[in-house]
């Protein structure tokens, strides 16, 4: 029973991760606009996510630990596009984009470069 118990949590917290960021994107697309969308908060929270992701695949938690990190990163990345698509500099995304990629290589590196950046 337990088990069946932390599998239905594991999936519903993926479901609930997958619905999260959906209206805020839909709101967008459909206004057309990126107006409400803080940009330094978007790529804080990104740049979150994307560290402890990373931190998650170096130590080799089960996958179903942070499955969720994935999603939640596609929606920001989604999100960021549309951000700089409605403001017109879709180009300006790409150093964004670079340094995210970057970081995802060079974390793991060392161990204390990924721990460093786990530190509060």
């Amino acid at each position: 029973m337990e088990k069946l118990l932390l599998l239905f949590c594991n999936w519903s917290t993926l479901g609930v991760c997958a619905a999260l960021k959906l209206p805020q994107i839909s709101a967008v697309l459909a206004a057309r606009s990126a107006r409400g969308i803080s940009l330094p908060s978007l790529l804080l929270e990104l740049a979150g996510f994307l560290v402890f992701l990373r931190y998650q695949c170096y130590y080799e938690y089960p996958l179903l630990t942070y499955l969720e990190y994935p999603i939640l990163i596609a929606q920001d990345v989604l999100l960021l596009l549309c951000a700089f698509h409605f403001n017109g500099n879709v180009k300006g995304a790409a150093p964004y984009m670079a340094v995210f990629v970057a970081s995802w290589f060079v974390l793991p590196l060392q161990k204390w470069i990924i721990d460093l950046a786990m530190q509060e």
